[in-house]
């Protein structure tokens, strides 16, 4: 069964819903929000803070430790265009 344009732009519109309230929720903790991305190399993440601030970080696992390293924080500019890029403004 083939979805038509309509119902896949409704789920991804859905999708989006429930990914923007998330985020928002974790804001409104105080909790930063998670940005898998395929875009970025293997283990590596975008990390978003309430302050505006998305960080590139890697993270790996030693056993049941994960280890988490700072590699790049964005420029208002570049975070600007991850948050379009995954429909988060």
């Amino acid at each position: 069964m083939e979805l038509t344009n309509l119902e896949t732009e409704t789920k991804q519109e859905k999708y989006l819903d429930v990914l923007r309230n998330l985020r928002a929720k974790n804001f409104s903790r105080n909790l930063p929000f998670l940005i898998l991305s395929n875009k970025l190399p293997k283990g590596q993440v975008y990390k978003e803070y309430n302050d505006g601030r998305i960080e590139i970080q890697e993270v790996s696992s030693a056993g049941k430790k994960f280890n988490v390293k700072v590699l790049k924080t964005l420029a208002v500019k570049e975070a600007d265009l991850v948050r379009i890029d995954y429909g988060l403004f």
